[in-house]
Formats: structure tokens, C-alpha cells, sequence
């Protein structure tokens, strides 16, 4: 038989944008893939990859104790249903409840990803202190399994880890899925008015807050009859179950105000790349490494960003983009401005932007580094 893996992840759209080519990988060496979110119309997207699919019945957003002990108790049922030869749990509420759910099932092998440390390290993400301190005290016994190993995308997040006293030999950074550098090709400028874009969800974590001030202020001699110099598009929806979602009056007003295009969620990305002539993420941390800077670098686009864990592992000043403070509008306006007043500078950081993700972040070569990684430690 093959061996079995399932990955558990929160929603179905998150594994099928940010985790197919490690289960693609995971197929082509020969595993038999199963899939558990909560999947309210992925399952045939799933299905045509010739996965599995499992549907959840947990929220995204709940953090209650009951909640998450009905969660546990589900995922083990399903554990022992499916059988599977090792568990990859995604992000950080599938690594605690997936890790919590297979505690005694020592025939499961186990590889926790943290994506980055999200909101709750952020701003709290809507926990109280205490909950933060549970979470920690949980993560530093869960992470510590035997047959486990955990999975970050920046040395920032490994020191984290290694600082909950997991062994150096227990953790190991992957960029993510990295970046389908087939299908996201180097674009050229479009014409008109220089254009910035942010992708992603309309969270206060992101700094969506920061970037319509610092754009406010790039474009303020517009109010006195100047021509704009720049134009800012904002492409991801607001997330309800996230208690730092903005609210789509907000971005309403923001967009009437400032002249600022919210676009909502765009399913293909390139899109907005065609558009736009650099990427902006003025993210408050939490990150892994964004998808979204690896997708704009790919299509040769220049990046301003936070310096922040994830961020400042592909906007590196002087070769592919700029970063700036975190919360700092001026610093974040002035970057912007300096980056739509140079086209030379543009061509040239985001030619080694598309460089970069060939050598570092191809989503088939770090496909294949996971796929290994699942060899090594169900051999073990």
C-alpha cells in the first residue's frame, strides 16, 4: 500500500493556494494524499487532484475550550479512520489541535509548519494575555514530540521554536510552497501612472492602516490640483472571522476619499501584476514569507516592505526592494515615492527580484525538499 499522509488545514482555499505543490509533490513520490478542513466548495478541486478530501466542522475564528475539545476529539476520530502514515499540520491552530489530537498514536509521524506567528504574537489577535501564555506553555510540549519535526519559513520563527526548547535537529526552515515561477512569469510595466498593489486580506496586522496613510501622504499635493505620481490598488477581502478584519465600509470610504481601487479577492493574481509596477506589504509581523512578495517578485515586480520576519527574506534593500519601519507612514510614503520616481531603479530590482525566486523559492524544488523531509522522518 502507499503510504498514507494528511494534512490538516483550516479551510480548503488556504490549502489549495498555499499547499498544493507540496501535496503535488507528496502524490508524485508516491503517497496517498487526504486533505481535512473545513471545505464548504473545495472539495472538487480537491478531488480533481487526486486527493482526498475530509470536511472539518471547526471554526477558523473560535478559540474557545470547548470549541477546540470538540475540534481534538474530531480530527483523532479521523486520524484513526484514515490511518495515515504521518500528519502535516499547517499554521498554528491545526499544529496545536492536530498535535494535541494524535498525542498517544505513536505510529504517526508528525511535521508542524508555523506559517508564521499570525496575529495572536502580533497584536493579540482578540486573546487575552493568558491565552498567549498557554499557547506558548502548549507549544513548547506539543513541538517537543518524538517523530516530529517542525517546519518554519524564516530564521526568526526558528529561533522562536528553538527558544521553546525544541531540538536543533527538530526544526528546519522551507520557504513555504514557494512559487510557481513557470506560471508567474515576468510582466511588463503597464503605462499611466505609476501603481502600487497590496494583496491580501484586509487585516489591521497586514498594515492595510499604514498603507492608506502613507498614501495619503505620498499624494497629498493632489488636493491642491498637482497630478498624483502614484495610484494604489488593494486586492483581498476582509475576513469576518478575524477580529483585526477591517470592515468593507471602511475600504469603501478609504477608496472614495483617497481615489484608492479596493478590488476585493481576484482569483488570479497575475492580474494585478499586469497593473501594477511594484508591490507593497506593510504587514505589523506575523509573517512566514509572504506568498503574496513571492508571486510580485516572480513577475519581476520591486517590493516595499515592513522589516519584519518573512518580509526581509525577499525585499532586500539594494538588490530588490525597500523596508521600512513597522507603523511608520512617512518612512512608508517616502519609500513609495522614491521607487515611482526611478524606472531604472524599478527594471533593476525587480529583474533580481525574478532571479531570486528562480535560485531560492521555485515551488517545485521546495516541493521536493518537503516530499524528502516526509521520507526521512516516516524511515525514522
Amino acid at each position: 500500500m502507499a503510504p498514507r499522509i494528511l494534512y490538516i488545514v483550516t479551510e480548503d482555499w488556504y490549502f489549495l493556494s498555499h499547499r498544493l505543490p507540496m501535496a503535488r509533490a507528496a502524490k508524485e513520490a508516491g503517497y496517498e494524499v487526504h486533505v481535512a478542513a473545513r471545505i464548504p466548495d473545495g472539495a472538487a478541486a480537491i478531488e480533481a487532484e487526486g486527493f482526498v478530501p475530509h470536511n472539518l466542522s471547526w471554526s477558523r475564528g473560535s478559540i474557545s475550550a470547548r470549541d477546540s475539545l470538540s475540534a481534538v476529539l474530531e480530527l483523532r476520530g479521523l486520524i484513526r479512520e484514515v490511518a495515515p502514515d504521518l500528519v502535516h499540520n499547517v499554521a498554528l491552530k491545526p499544529v496545536l489541535l492536530g498535535t494535541l489530537a494524535a498525542f498517544g498514536l505513536r505510529d504517526v509521524a508528525i511535521v508542524n509548519s508555523l506559517t508564521g506567528m499570525g496575529a495572536l504574537f502580533v497584536d493579540g489577535g482578540g486573546a487575552s494575555r493568558l491565552t498567549r501564555k498557554l499557547v506558548v506553555m502548549a507549544l513548547s510540549r506539543l513541538l517537543r514530540r518524538k517523530r516530529s519535526i517542525t517546519v518554519v519559513q524564516n530564521p526568526e520563527d526558528r529561533a522562536f521554536v528553538a527558544g521553546l526548547g525544541v531540538p536543533d535537529e527538530a526544526v528546519t526552515i522551507i520557504a513555504g510552497s514557494g512559487v510557481d515561477i513557470d506560471k508567474y512569469q515576468p510582466l511588463p510595466e503597464p503605462e499611466g501612472t505609476v501603481t502600487a498593489a497590496f494583496v491580501g486580506r484586509m487585516l489591521h496586522h497586514k498594515g492595510v492602516l499604514t498603507l492608506v496613510e502613507a498614501f495619503r501622504r505620498a499624494t497629498a499635493d493632489t488636493a491642491n490640483g498637482e497630478p498624483s505620481e502614484l495610484h494604489l490598488l488593494l486586492a483581498g477581502d476582509c475576513d469576518p472571522e478575524n477580529p483585526g478584519s477591517l470592515a468593507p465600509e471602511q475600504l469603501r470610504e478609504f477608496a472614495s476619499a483617497y481615489g484608492i481601487d479596493w478590488l476585493g479577492h481576484v482569483k488570479d493574481v497575475r492580474e494585478i501584476w499586469s497593473k501594477a509596477h511594484f508591490a507593497v506589504q506593510p504587514s505589523r509581523g506575523g509573517e512566514g514569507l509572504p506568498k503574496s512578495l513571492l508571486e510580485a517578485a516572480a513577475c519581476g515586480r520591486p517590493m516595499v516592505a515592513t522589516d519584519v520576519p518573512g518580509c526581509r527574506e525577499i525585499s532586500i534593500p539594494g538588490e530588490t526592494g525597500f523596508l521600512v519601519p513597522v507603523d511608520d507612514a512617512d518612512a512608508l510614503a517616502k519609500a513609495m515615492l522614491e521607487l515611482a520616481r526611478d524606472s531604472s531603479l524599478r527594471q533593476r530590482y525587480g529583474a533580481e527580484a525574478r532571479r531570486l525566486t528562480e535560485e531560492k523559492f521555485s515551488s517545485q524544488a521546495i516541493g521536493q525538499e518537503t516530499a524528502a523531509l516526509y521520507g526521512r522522518l516516516i524511515a525514522s
